[in-house]
């Protein structure tokens, strides 16, 4: 292969570098109304009385408007594949607002100063309710988060939304509770993950304009622009046809942008006043009035013979979905379906709750879901390990899934492609693992090892679209439009390689078309880890057609049987070489008027299966015996992506991958008072960490060839996230001896100074 599994440099590298306007906010019109909400003080209220009176004498200001001007549908800004499993339980306004930051009214004026003044004058009555801000004890609780009686759901989910419950669900294989019985040890632990910031480096923003045929024009930086076209559509009581949405380039997303937070305003001031708007979200607004990580609190149990064989895992979910229920049902499924498949097992059982309070809606964050499960399964292990004396990798040889195993927990799907033992092993070596203790005295310090393994998916099976279009223009190049989102992640460049690799052709003759739902072709959206594999999936179809296309149109110019030609990228010959023409020339004929067509082809691709990405990861930890500070020493990583695309982003990908983990083990805490309120609300209180605090991260990969993937490939966007949580948790119990089991892993709970929730 000529440009699959290369370093290809990313095809927007030099305008990204030279700072060429190309986000959201470079493009906005500079004529544009500016827009800021007014947002609630209190976790829950009720709107009693609204004077905007004095705000709107506010010179500049445009307009105000309240609940009582918004449509009074119902919608659910997850964006997710139409019937969504989210319930559609907002408005674009409402008068009862359930947590800190909930929008409240909507200013609308000619520049920032004048919508902030405005804001201060508006004058709001609210009546207090007691708020809900502990999910552990949402259920049967007598506050009841969402009342209203106009809730909906469009799938069965377990709803039980005047008990706070979103979604419950239970999926058995075998019987646990016979198995745990036999075994010889059986671990019972509980582990909390926190919710956590995307921490992305653009804020959420958008802007509108209606064109000459009154439609209505979003440009956003969104991971789902034909969901946000659609989530606009019921939010503002408008068909889907009178909406286009636009996707510039996306300065980060990790699956904050899987959640419309902002679109709604832009567009529906826009669609009121029929002037452009424009609205940015601050830094303070997207920590406290966005999305997070969904907070998990897990139980485990884990039973063994005293040889290491691990003969059942129970799992039980409970997750905080926050004010609104985005995500959530789907979420917290990957905590238990993402983490009980790393094992061979005679039984296992997952639960779950997924449950309101009255603190920031949870949403999508890489590994959705499946980050807490590993953490809580894979600290399991990592203590069943200790309690039978066993090395931790060890054990992990010994039972972990291999290549043709059936996954029960996984859907019952095969693993068709497995070189998770291969991954372990390789880091093993990297580590020098078999020449090192699990804890190691150096003075001052104790240096601990930990280990993990991780799984994720490629896509949704039977649900993700992936589309595209490319067609061969009048010079021999050729554009490919694509539906899916390009945040940084490099899929226009991978995508356009796969496109290059088939029409046997240079990855620069291959022109890639962003996002525009008028005209790019239908794809659900870049996230569940499904780009290269499904859309991979479509480029491959098209451009086998279009290479089918090409040697049926040229054998009718050059008057010979289809049989008798052969394409190679560059000339169409036949097989004699009697005759000869080159792409370009071919390419001109086409265009040129009677004789020949303008040729292109389309596809789509959607998979029965989701092939999961494996991933082993070892932890070298230091923990200062005094102050019990953690540094960050060594992180080997080595990843089953099936066959790698481009070199360089996927060992970015890794390292990406695990600088976030590392930050969600030991530093990243989302943290409220009693009241509500977000405390961690900036990069002054969040703290995330730096180059010098992730130490030294090596990556490897063991790749596999997956029969479903283009070229091979499967995912590996968000199984990067995985490993560093219970890899580092491990590490850090082995030199200090204290299991931390909620994260963040802080020095004052590694002392036992910090009581563990």
């Amino acid at each position: 292969m000529k440009q699959i599994s290369q370093p290809v440099v990313k095809k927007d590298a030099a305008a990204l570098l030279s700072g060429k306007p190309v986000y959201t906010d470079d493009l906005a019109m500079k004529d544009c109304l500016i827009i800021k909400l007014l947002r609630s003080p209190h976790a829950f209220a009720k709107i009693k009385k609204i004077d905007t009176s004095k705000a709107l004498r506010i010179p500049g200001i445009e307009a105000i408007f309240t609940y009582e001007d918004v449509p009074n549908t119902r919608f659910t800004l997850a964006g997710q594949t139409y019937p969504e499993l989210s319930p559609y339980d907002g408005k674009i306004l409402e008068n009862i607002v359930r947590y800190v930051g909930d929008e409240v009214a909507i200013i609308v004026g000619k520049d920032e100063m004048c919508c902030e003044q405005a804001k201060k004058l508006i004058q709001v009555e609210y009546e207090v309710y007691e708020p809900l801000l502990d999910f552990t004890k949402a259920i049967d609780n007598k506050i009841v988060v969402h009342p209203e009686d106009d809730y909906k759901y469009l799938v069965d989910i377990g709803n039980e939304v005047k008990r706070n419950i979103v979604s419950q669900g239970r999926d058995e294989a075998g019987d646990v509770e016979k198995e745990l019985s036999l075994c010889d040890v059986v671990i019972e632990r509980d582990y909390h993950t926190k919710a956590n910031a995307q921490a992305m480096m653009e804020t959420f923003r958008s802007y509108a304009y209606l064109d000459a045929y009154n439609r209505l024009n979003i440009v956003s930086s969104t991971q789902i622009p034909f969901h946000v076209r659609r989530i606009v559509a019921n939010a503002l009581e408008l068909p889907k046809s009178k909406i286009r949405v636009i996707k510039p380039r996306i300065g980060g997303g990790f699956g904050a942008k899987q959640t419309a937070c902002c679109e709604i305003f832009s567009a529906f001031v826009t669609w009121k006043l029929k002037k452009p708007s424009k609205i940015v979200y601050t830094r303070e607004e997207t920590f406290m009035a966005s999305n997070s990580r969904h907070e998990m609190k897990m139980h485990v149990r884990v039973g063994a013979m005293k040889d290491g064989t691990i003969c059942a895992i129970d799992l039980h979910t409970l997750s905080n979905t926050g004010a609104y229920g985005e995500h959530g049902p789907t979420t917290v499924g990957l905590s238990g379906h993402k983490s009980l498949p790393l094992y061979k097992l005679n039984a296992s059982c997952f639960s779950y709750e997924v449950v309101y309070t009255n603190t920031m809606r949870a949403g999508a964050y890489r590994g959705y879901g499946a980050t807490q499960g590993i953490f809580a399964v894979e600290s399991a292990i990592n203590e069943l390990a200790d309690a039978l004396k066993m090395d931790p990798c060890e054990l992990r040889l010994k039972n972990m899934v291999e290549e043709g195993d059936i996954m029960p927990q996984y859907y019952n799907e095969t693993a068709n492609s497995c070189t998770l033992k291969d991954c372990l092993l390789k880091a093993m070596e990297l580590i020098d693992w078999k020449n090192k203790s699990l804890k190691t005295d150096l003075g001052d310090k104790v240096r601990g090892l930990g280990v993990a393994l991780a799984m994720q998916g490629s896509g949704i099976a039977n649900v993700d679209v992936g589309s595209v279009r490319i067609k061969l223009e009048d010079d021999g190049f050729y554009t490919l439009s694509i539906g899916a989102t390009d945040m940084g992640t490099g899929c226009d460049t991978i995508l356009a390689q796969m496109a290059a690799e088939c029409l046997d052709c240079e990855v620069d003759q291959i022109v890639v078309q962003g996002v525009d739902t008028d005209s790019s072709p239908y794809d659900t959206g870049s996230y569940a880890s499904s780009t290269t594999y499904v859309t991979g999936m479509a480029v491959v179809k098209a451009c086998e057609q279009l290479k089918e296309k090409i040697v049926k149109e040229a054998a009718l110019l050059m008057q010979t049987k289809e049989e008798e030609l052969v394409f190679d990228g560059k000339m169409i010959r036949t097989l004699d070489e009697n005759k000869a023409m080159s792409l370009n020339e071919f390419a001109y004929l086409c265009a040129a008027g009677g004789k020949g067509k303008m040729l292109m082809a389309d596809d789509s691709h959607s998979s029965m299966v989701s092939p999961p990405p494996f991933m082993a990861g070892i932890a070298e930890v230091d923990v200062d015996k005094l102050t019990g500070e953690i540094t960050m020493h060594d992180y080997v990583a080595v990843v089953d992506c099936g066959t790698v695309i481009n070199t360089n982003l996927a060992r970015v990908q890794v390292e990406g991958g695990i600088a976030q983990g590392i930050g969600m083990a030991l530093l990243e805490d989302i943290v409220y008072d009693k009241n509500g309120r977000m405390i961690a609300n900036s990069f002054m209180q969040y703290k995330l960490p730096t180059r010098k605090d992730v130490g030294e991260i090596r990556v490897d990969f063991m790749p596999s060839y997956e029969p479903t993937g283009p070229f091979g490939a499967k995912s590996i966007g968000e199984v990067v996230i995985n490993t560093p949580s219970p890899a580092i948790a491990s590490a850090v119990a082995h030199a200090s001896g204290q299991y931390v089991r909620t994260l963040p892993i802080t020095p004052e709970k590694v002392l036992g100074f910090k009581h563990e929730d």
